[in-house]
């Protein structure tokens, strides 16, 4: 591997195992812990730091008997020791990458209701064919994921927005377009409907993600340009215990139709006019490692004109 393990600051030098320690302190907020995950003795991780803040000329954490965490100048270099390590660990995966080998990381995000791609068997796929690439995964808000892949915390993320909203800051491919559908308990008195529209269902409790989040302001828009209202009495996080709730009859949902097969013990009906979701893959303008260009090949997701 070309890339060095140190770096020079001040004719002193800094390695890039301490940047490691200090990183996974602050992710731990203890040495012990930090030491089990970094695989070596305590007394070698904290002698590294204490050697790493002595060149610094500050304390980058405040340890009592209770707890450890960042001072303010701890809180200045973690940024840059991060974005330190991520460049090191880029450069390798590029050399590799040269010579025909894909390694390094891939950092993945989605919403919970994507139903384009198959990503664990997607992922799986990868694995098999990349073994020297360390996936992580991470499910969360289409907007939220959509700044994480801007920020360069994510490599690569699968949303799903309206119709009105585009991720920005960030490459785009529209992967799908799909239509919401109803979603009710068995027993509810619309299970045996075949269709309904949004003013039947604007007489319903409702469940649905947070306020302000992308996959709930599609409902919200459609709602309110048919000049109705709705009680959203439940707020959470996850498809899976959305249709927990609708299971239980205490509520009804709109989910993607593509999602609502996955479902288990509620009924989906058709909308007549409902609203529709865009899911989109994302990733970095700025430069793509060769994991996220190798996974994107794999889906076939173009990405010349981005």
């Amino acid at each position: 591997m070309f890339v060095t393990e140190a770096i020079v600051i001040h004719d002193d030098w800094m390695e890039l195992q301490q940047l490691r320690y200090v990183l996974a302190v602050a992710e731990t907020n203890s040495f012990t812990r930090a030491a089990e995950r970094c695989l070596v003795v305590q007394s070698a991780l904290s002698h590294q730091i204490a050697k790493l803040e002595r060149e610094l000329g500050a304390p980058l954490f405040e340890r009592t008997s209770r707890r450890v965490r960042l001072t303010p100048a701890g809180a200045a270099f973690l940024p840059a020791a991060r974005q330190c390590l991520e460049a090191a660990e880029r450069a390798g995966a590029e050399v590799a990458a040269a010579i025909g080998e894909v390694r390094g990381r891939l950092a993945v995000g989605l919403i919970p209701t994507v139903a384009a791609v198959d990503l664990p068997v997607a992922l799986g796929a990868f694995r098999a064919r990349h073994p020297a690439v360390r996936i992580s995964l991470r499910v969360g808000a289409s907007e939220d994921l959509a700044e994480q892949v801007e920020q360069g915390a994510l490599d690569v993320a699968f949303l799903g927005m309206p119709t009105t909203v585009r991720p920005r800051g960030v490459a785009v491919h529209e992967l799908a377009r799909d239509r919401l559908v109803a979603v009710v308990a068995p027993g509810h008195r619309l299970a045996a409907a075949g269709e309904v529209d949004l003013r039947t269902l604007a007489d319903e409790v409702f469940v649905d993600l947070p306020a302000g989040t992308a996959g709930r302001v599609q409902s919200d828009l459609a709602f309110t340009a048919a000049g109705l209202t709705r009680d959203v009495a439940f707020e959470v996080t996850t498809a899976d215990y959305i249709a927990r709730l609708v299971a239980a009859d205490l509520c009804v949902a709109m989910l993607p139709k593509a999602h609502a097969p996955q479902l288990v013990g509620v009924r989906a009906i058709e909308i007549t006019d409902a609203p529709t979701r865009v899911e989109y893959a994302v990733w970095s303008r700025t430069g793509r490692s060769p994991a996220a260009t190798a996974l994107l090949a794999a889906l076939d997701i173009p990405t010349e004109k981005h």
